[in-house]
């Protein structure tokens, strides 16, 4: 069994940071992509950041120039450092990983979700 564990999340003042953590665990052999994605209330899920296995990012253009995306494959754990926040970046967020088990079988995962609150 594998699974995603979020970290990192709490109350912050606009134009304040947060680093997020995800911890894969279990019986692990590989993970492919790895990313992050929030909801706000009444809004659809939706992708903040990904990283490759390669290192190869991508990002939204709503979070371009705050976020950083980054991992570290011998620990098994993606992080999103989270700078210059604001009002609308308050959400939920959630890991997302593609991963390979030692027995070879795929599995697409999702974290449980930390939330995120931007606010004075």
């Amino acid at each position: 069994q594998v699974q995603l564990v979020e970290s990192g999340g709490g109350l912050v003042q606009p134009g304040g940071s947060l680093r997020l953590s995800c911890a894969a665990s279990g019986s692990i052999f590989s993970i492919n992509d790895m990313g992050w994605y929030r909801q706000a209330p009444g809004k659809q899920r939706e992708l903040v950041a990904s990283i490759t296995s390669g290192g190869s990012t991508d990002y939204a253009d709503s979070v371009k120039g705050r976020f950083t995306i980054s991992r570290d494959n011998a620990k098994n754990t993606a992080y999103l450092q989270m700078n210059t926040l604001k009002p609308e970046d308050t959400a939920v967020y959630y890991c997302k990983a593609r991963v390979i088990t030692q027995t070879g079988s795929g599995y697409l995962i999702w974290g449980q979700g930390t939330q995120v609150t931007v606010s004075s």
